[in-house]
């Protein structure tokens, strides 16, 4: 599996605090069965990671996890907020491609309210040749009440995440019905596990493919979409829903 939102980067945000702390998840997500992980720490106000701080961190977490012996391949990326989108400029954005793609990029869903210029934003982002793939945005009580409102965005292009923990329901009721009507409406593209650390969101994806009851499905979200943004391709086709049994008594 590839698993393209996680927190593994030592000392940047509110992932783990120590490279000791990036191996202990790196080594759990590769025990869950991901091959690749992408780093992709938060690029926001709270903490403004740079991509230079971001690529360093890489690297020496690459190196480490070499050194242990840990076979889970580390590519770069961040979670930007919205308002990074306009305060960046185009080379920079693309040093936090998703993966290392030159054509995605995850932007961080709000987790309250819903911005009027959200389209808009995303729009402008899109006009610099780089699709938005929005993290997240079961979390959000606007999307709970209303999964509907992603419809125009993924029309234009957007591309949606799940959080593993919302799919499974490790996060809550809310958050795992939103993400089943997302899939059920074909408004959600791709599952990652959004790990910070193992008592926060524990890195792996497994537990949330199994509960979808679908291999095909699980595989789409979890492999062939992902190795697609890694190459900067278009996403292969969404496989036919697995047929339901009705059985009588």
């Amino acid at each position: 599996m590839i698993d393209l939102h996680s927190h593994i980067l030592p000392g940047l945000d509110d992932g783990p605090e120590t490279l000791e702390g990036s191996l202990e998840l790196a080594r759990a997500a590769l025990d869950d069965g991901t091959e690749l992980i992408a780093a992709t720490p938060h690029v926001r106000d709270d903490y403004p990671t740079t991509a230079v701080e971001m690529e360093s961190a890489v690297e020496e977490v690459r190196t480490a996890l070499s050194d242990a012996g840990v076979g889970l391949e580390l590519r770069p990326g961040g979670e930007l907020a919205l308002e990074r989108l306009d305060e960046l400029e185009p080379m920079e954005l693309r040093r936090f491609g998703l993966g290392g793609s030159v054509k995605y990029l995850l932007v961080e869903s709000p987790y309250y309210g819903w911005p009027l210029d959200l389209e808009e934003r995303l729009f402008r982002l899109q006009a610099t040749g780089m699709t938005p793939v929005l993290a997240h945005p079961e979390r959000n009580a606007e999307v709970q009440a209303e999964p509907e409102r992603l419809r125009p965005l993924v029309e234009r292009g957007a591309l949606v995440q799940l959080t593993a923990a919302s799919v499974d329901g490790r996060l809550g009721r809310r958050p795992q019905q939103t993400s089943s009507l997302l899939l059920e409406l074909g408004l959600a593209h791709l599952l990652a596990s959004d790990a910070h650390a193992p008592a926060v969101r524990a890195a792996g994806l497994s537990a949330a493919a199994r509960s979808l009851g679908d291999q095909a499905l699980a595989r789409w979200l979890t492999r062939d979409v992902p190795a697609a943004l890694l190459a900067s391709e278009e996403l292969p086709p969404r496989p036919a829903p697995a047929r339901r049994r009705w059985f009588s008594r």
